[in-house]
C-alpha cells in the first residue's frame, strides 16, 4: 500500500467537497480547485474526512495512489488558506513594481518586462527586490514563479538573477589568468 495514499484527509472547516464521475471539486473562501480522478482511484467522503483507495493493483493505479491523495490535499488547504513563493532579485539596478494587476521588471535590458497577472494568482511587491506569487492553486503558484524566474536565472559567477526565497546560488572563481 500507498504510504501516503492511505492516510485520511481532513476536510478543514469552511471548505466544501463535491465529488462527481470523475473528478473533485473542492470550494471554499480563496475560490474553487478541480481535482482530476483517474480511472482505478476511488474517493471516499465520510463526514469530515477523505479516503483514497484504489481498485486493482496495476503499476499505473498504485503510482497514481498518493498523488492523487496530495493533489486532494493540496487543494483543500489551498482554497482555506491560498499557497505563495516568494522570489528575491539580486543584482545593480535589477529592480520590479507593480503595474496595474501584472509586474513590471527592469532586469538589466534596454527595456522593462512586463509580466501580465494570470487568472486567479496575485502579486505583491514589499520592497523592490522581492516578489511574492500568491493564488489558491499550489501547481499554478508554483508555474508563475518558475516562469518570472526564467527571465534572469541566477548565474554562478557574480550571483546575479530571480532566485527563490532561500535558495542558494554557489559561487563560481574567476578563471585565473597566466601569466
Amino acid at each position: 500500500m500507498s504510504r501516503i495514499g492511505i492516510q485520511p484527509i481532513k476536510i478543514i472547516e469552511g471548505v466544501s467537497v463535491e465529488v462527481s464521475a470523475d473528478e473533485l471539486i473542492v470550494k471554499g473562501p480563496l475560490g474553487e480547485n478541480i481535482v482530476y480522478i483517474p480511472q482505478g482511484i476511488n474517493i471516499h467522503i465520510d463526514g469530515d474526512t477523505i479516503t483514497v483507495d484504489r481498485t486493482d493493483e496495476t503499476k499505473l493505479t498504485r503510482s497514481l495512489h498518493g498523488t492523487v491523495r496530495s493533489l486532494i490535499d493540496s487543494a483543500i488547504i489551498g482554497a482555506k488558506d491560498g499557497f505563495q513563493k516568494t522570489l528575491k532579485i539580486h543584482g545593480v539596478g535589477y529592480r520590479v513594481k507593480t503595474e496595474g494587476t501584472g509586474l513590471s521588471m527592469s532586469l538589466g535590458w534596454n527595456h522593462p518586462i512586463i509580466f501580465p497577472a494570470p487568472e486567479n494568482i496575485t502579486f505583491e511587491v514589499p520592497d523592490e527586490t522581492t516578489i511574492v506569487v500568491k493564488g489558491h492553486n499550489k501547481q499554478k503558484v508554483g508555474e508563475v514563479a518558475a516562469r518570472i524566474r526564467e527571465y534572469r536565472k541566477p548565474e554562478p559567477y557574480k550571483g546575479k538573477g530571480i532566485r527563490y526565497e532561500g535558495e542558494y546560488v554557489r559561487q563560481k572563481s574567476a578563471k585565473a589568468v597566466v601569466k
